[in-house]
């Protein structure tokens, strides 16, 4: 899956710093909706590694219950499920216009705000915002490998490793039934090339880990 691989980062990058590079994708976004034709899904995720403490679930509990609240003036719900792998994915929707890719950041930065709080910052594993392409690149939805039922667009997550502090592009599936796990290398780069400028891109190509089973 590459979860347990995200954590062994070299360095953490905390604070400020960390901050505005999560939000760099609520700018980020406006050039890969004007330029590259690839919209947001409106949905968005945070993976951790739960405790089976009551403090730790408190702490989840709380904050839930926060962005819940929050997120019913700009329509964003909350919902959470684990994993095969054992990891905790918490969820924020939001069909609100472009996606509203900005309150989805706010949800994810007050979740992972919280959970460094209260002491438990090692477990973040990383924030995961979905996008749907419509360009036609690399086989997609225009027609070749990987593409997607007319007018949905094919799955682009944009991953941002709370270790290191970067995102990277992930592109799921080639089109191939026989082979699910597999990722087309070939658009994740032309999308590093396209958004270098916009994102802290993850500058070790080995470190784009892939995360397969993704439930947003």
């Amino acid at each position: 899956m590459g979860l347990r691989d995200i954590i062994t980062g070299r360095h953490t990058v905390s604070g400020p710093a960390k901050q505005d590079r999560l939000f760099a994708i609520t700018t980020a976004y406006v050039t890969l909706q004007a330029e590259h034709s690839i919209e947001p899904a409106g949905v968005a995720a945070i993976v951790f590694q739960a405790l089976a403490n009551a403090d730790f679930e408190s702490t989840l509990r709380d904050m839930e219950d926060v962005v819940r609240a929050t997120g019913g003036d700009s329509g964003t719900s909350v919902t959470s499920e684990n994993d095969e792998y054992g990891y905790r994915w918490l969820v924020l929707r939001n069909a609100g216009e472009g996606g509203a890719i900005e309150d989805l950041a706010v949800g994810i930065n007050a979740v992972s705000s919280s959970i460094e709080t209260a002491g438990y910052g090692e477990r973040l594993l990383c924030a995961v915002f979905a996008f749907s392409d419509h360009s036609g690149a690399a086989g997609g939805p225009a027609g070749g490998l990987g593409a997607s039922p007319a007018g949905t667009g094919r799955k682009v997550y944009f991953i941002y490793n709370y270790k290191r502090g970067y995102w990277y592009p992930f592109v799921p599936g080639n089109g191939d039934a026989e082979k699910p796990n597999e990722r087309s290398t070939e658009r994740e780069l032309q999308l590093k090339a396209q958004m270098a400028s916009e994102l802290p891109i993850e500058p070790e190509l080995e470190r784009w880990f892939p995360l397969w089973g993704i439930p947003i």
